[in-house]
């Protein structure tokens, strides 16, 4: 056997030009199926580990998963606002162990500022319920101090007593919507996260209110520039409405109560969500995309397995004259059959490799991109089983394909190949 395996790499080495071609249509397959299958079940985990201990999420009524996407992943609006009332009413329910405001809307330089309190570094949990740490400083004490993520902190270079500036929305500070009179200073950098958390910048919730007199009509007053920082520090500062918080409760096993007392609450309209129900509802939304895109991917990989077909078959006919030496110097049918059958196997085999290795190399590059631009990490996309059961399904695949092109050489004579054609 190891012979015929010996002849058939040598065979494939004399036909470089099309084995090179082969195993790199293989491999292309290859590497756009596994990085359908590890962007989807990669993304997944991403966003699953972004936030945990977390029972309950509540903001203004919306789709479950639109309050998900902008209170935990920074993306998109929130349609209405829950006013601070409404709030410390749900906050002081007997059934809440402890609540987490959250104020979105701000911005600094494309990255989302985010206002809260103390007690988000206290109760945020991310991955296997791990808490926030701070790589350097310290939490926010003053109205004006700012904690910054990780990648904040790398992508703009700032350092403990930095200052920074932040910009009303979403737009930039240069088109006359940034908050320039009233500048905040870098308290904090947190460890890396690899979630959103990553890429925001945390203030208190009294900032939010602090930078924003001034601007009650949307738009910046033109007095607001006479209020100094003194008299700002002397006004309430306690905000009049939050985009959302955090809820968790005294005992898990009324988060169903509570869900349905907060969303039934009378007066103001609230939305309560549980965070697993809620990606459960984002991925059942997107199955269809991803049930597509893996069936594009095993239609993929079927031409690849074909173009090993195709090769074999185009060069049977040049080699009419190589197999019967073979035959003639003693190799026997069955010798024939397993040559052409190996070397299918060798060109799925190799290609099926080159694929695994070039969509990991892709990963290596774009994981940490699609974590800068979107604040997910890419998680659980290393080798893994579905890497190996790939590889044997191609292998084995390509070794059943290679039987076509064998058999039709099992069924030539002897002097097929060494008669002279006229």
């Amino acid at each position: 056997m190891s012979a015929i395996l010996s002849l058939a790499w040598k065979s494939l080495m004399n036909r470089k030009g099309s084995v090179i071609l082969t195993l790199v249509a293989v491999a292309l397959s290859v590497a756009l199926f596994l990085g359908v299958d590890k962007a989807r079940t990669g993304a997944r985990e991403g966003f699953g580990n972004t936030i945990s201990g977390t029972d309950l999420i509540v903001g203004a009524p919306t789709g479950s998963v639109n309050l998900l996407l902008y209170s935990v992943f920074r993306m998109g609006n929130a349609t209405a606002e829950v006013s601070w009332p409404t709030y410390q009413k749900i906050a002081d329910r007997p059934d809440v162990a402890w609540t987490v405001p959250i104020s979105l809307g701000d911005s600094h330089r494309g990255f989302r500022v985010l206002g809260t309190t103390n007690d988000y570094f206290v109760h945020y949990k991310y991955g296997r319920g791990q808490p926030l740490k701070l790589a350097e400083g310290a939490e926010f004490s003053d109205l004006f101090d700012a904690v910054i993520g990780a990648d904040v902190a790398r992508e703009l270079g700032y350092e403990i007593g930095t200052p920074l500036v932040l910009s009303h929305g979403l737009g930039a500070a240069s088109l006359g919507a940034g908050h320039e009179n009233r500048p905040f200073r870098v308290v904090g950098i947190l460890a890396p996260t690899g979630t959103p958390v990553d890429r925001t910048v945390h203030v208190s919730l009294e900032a939010i209110t602090a930078i924003h007199v001034g601007w009650e009509t949307g738009a910046k007053n033109p007095l607001a520039d006479t209020i100094d920082e003194k008299m700002i520090r002397s006004f309430d500062l306690t905000p009049k409405t939050i985009t959302a918080f955090f809820v968790g409760l005294e005992r898990k096993g009324t988060i169903l109560t509570t869900r349905r007392a907060i969303n039934t609450n009378k007066g103001e309209p609230l939305m309560a969500i549980i965070p697993g129900e809620a990606l459960a509802e984002l991925w059942s939304v997107t199955a269809f995309a991803e049930r597509a895109l893996m069936a594009v991917s095993v239609f993929v990989i079927a031409v690849g397995l074909v173009s090993i077909l195709t090769s074999i078959l185009t060069s049977l006919n040049e080699r009419r004259r190589e197999m019967s030496i073979l035959r003639a110097v003693g190799a026997r049918p069955g010798h024939i059959f397993s040559l052409l059958v190996l070397e299918a196997g060798l060109v799925g085999f190799l290609g099926a490799v080159i694929g695994i290795v070039l969509i990991h190399a892709i990963l290596l590059v774009a994981g940490p991109m699609v974590e800068a631009r979107y604040g997910v990490s890419l998680a659980g996309t290393g080798p893994g089983l579905t890497d190996l059961y790939t590889l044997l399904a191609v292998t084995l695949a390509s070794l059943l394909i290679g039987m076509v092109p064998a058999w039709a050489a099992f069924r030539r004579s002897l002097a097929d190949g060494l008669s002279v054609k006229v």
